[in-house]
């Protein structure tokens, strides 16, 4: 219904828009934010250039491997490769990491305000801002998380002891194999918890989460709601897009905003109930 109707202007200029926005956070019931990985690209935590030199440069010049999405596609040869990369990845971009800037400031921002976040994030950046786990729904995994290869039963594993273990014993681009996780199941390779396939595991955790976002739209969809959607691209458009414009249509109260850099767009038939800004997700926040 929407896809032939989107729109990217806007008759206001930047700081009405901001200002409308700050408005709306400010006298909104509740504050849905759907975050996407512009939300991390925001707060400096890129996967190509210079940050992925710095910590893959033996990768690259190994396997032609040029940034760290598709190094953890790649064929490795073994377990042992397979999982050096995979400790390393998990260890920059989860543990040996500080909370960035726009997650602090969002959470000043929505702080003292009724919200819930829905996120596609895998690397855990709310909960080290300090969100409160209660409100947030990570609908794609996360690096922190192991899962049967197999799928055979639904249930996560902490992985921080094993994997800073994996970084500190990896040698030539190999861990000790006596170091590779197992299913304490049926014995078949632990994989990562992330969503890339039909054998993504949705645990206890993810279900209680799951629940907690739906009773969380069921008890505002009559009122004043924000849908503030941060850093989300076209590649999973279904997970918080697309429901965030569903819901702004089906509630007259409701108020969609989109803040992204070169993709904020909005479908005309919302247009007059959402701010569209197209800039950096971190400077926007900074000046509400």
């Amino acid at each position: 219904m929407f896809l032939r109707n989107l729109i990217t202007t806007s008759t206001e200029d930047y700081s009405e828009q901001i200002n409308r926005l700050k408005n709306e956070i400010e006298n909104a019931d509740a504050i849905v934010i759907g975050a996407g990985a512009g939300m991390s690209t925001s707060a400096g935590f890129t996967y190509d250039g210079e940050r992925f030199e710095k910590h893959f440069a033996d990768f690259r010049q190994k396997y032609g491997i040029t940034d760290m999405y598709s190094g953890g596609f790649y064929p490795y040869n073994s377990l042992e490769e397979y999982w050096a990369w995979w400790s390393r990845h998990i260890y920059v971009n989860r543990y040996d990491i500080a909370a960035g800037k726009p997650y602090t400031d969002l959470l000043k921002i929505v702080n003292d305000t009724d919200y819930f976040v829905l996120t596609t994030n895998v690397d855990h950046q709310f909960q080290l801002a300090g969100f409160e786990k209660k409100r947030l729904f990570y609908t794609q995994g996360d690096y922190g998380l192991w899962q049967c290869s197999k799928a055979c039963h639904d249930k996560t594993y902490d992985n921080e002891e094993t994997v800073r273990q994996m970084v500190s014993e990896q040698k030539n681009l190999k861990i000790p194999s006596e170091l590779i996780p197992k299913c304490p199941i049926c014995g078949a390779p632990m994989t990562m918890n992330l969503r890339c396939d039909n054998s993504f595991v949705q645990d206890e955790g993810w279900y209680a989460a799951a629940s907690r976002y739906e009773d969380f739209i069921r008890r505002h969809k009559r009122l004043h709601i924000l849908f503030l959607e941060l850093g989300v691209g076209a590649n999973t458009p279904v997970i918080i897009k697309y429901p965030f414009w569903n819901m702004t249509t089906a509630n007259p109260k409701a108020v969609y905003a989109c803040v992204n850099a070169g993709e904020a767009y909005v479908p005309k038939e919302i247009r007059d109930r959402s701010i569209c800004i197209n800039g950096d997700i971190g400077q926007i926040l900074e000046k509400i």
